[in-house]
């Protein structure tokens, strides 16, 4: 048996080899002008996005709202400090009264919350369910007395679960001015 090559087959070869390259071509030029329209887009986008940029305080015409300034404390270290404008007419802050940030000029108002009438109907729960539980514990051989101080003491605890916290807490508090 002889086998035969043919001449033709390195011509293939580089055939194939061309129209592998050129299909790799063709994509990659497709590629890149995708590209380029998505960067077209961008690029048109950003020029109506507005974009933050220095204005000094002369050309905007309005007064800076503060000033840093870095100075000594008391230990001597260095510290950056920071003068308000607003407060810098009663620096002192000696014969200007509170004023709520509302209300300017009227002095603030002051609240006393007083919860004490809560925590002692707290502690009257807390103690009525500690009886309860005795009571059971004691009345061994009753069992009709027995469930009936179970549900009293399932009572307490579902209103004992329902005030004991900080909600019910401030709801019923005594607010006083």
């Amino acid at each position: 048996m002889a086998m035969q090559i043919s001449g033709n087959y390195d011509n293939s070869q580089t055939h194939y080899a061309e129209q592998v390259k050129e299909k790799q071509s063709a994509k990659m030029a497709e590629k890149t002008k995708e590209a380029d329209k998505e960067t077209e887009v961008k690029g048109s986008r950003k020029l109506s996005e507005p974009q933050d940029e220095y204005i000094s305080s002369e050309k905007s015409g309005k007064e800076p709202t503060g000033l840093y300034r870095v100075g000594q404390d008391g230990n001597g270290s260095r510290k950056i400090f920071f003068d308000d404008p607003n407060k810098a007419g009663h620096a002192d802050g000696k014969g200007q009264p509170k004023t709520d940030g509302n209300r300017p000029g009227k002095p603030a108002e002051k609240c006393v919350t007083n919860t004490d009438k809560v925590d002692r109907e707290i502690e009257k729960l807390k103690e009525k369910k500690q009886q309860l539980e005795r009571q059971i514990q004691s009345a061994s051989g009753d069992e009709k007395k027995i469930r009936e101080l179970e549900k009293k003491l399932a009572q307490v605890e579902s209103e004992l679960s329902r005030k004991d916290n900080d909600t019910y807490r401030r709801q019923n508090a005594y607010v006083s001015e």
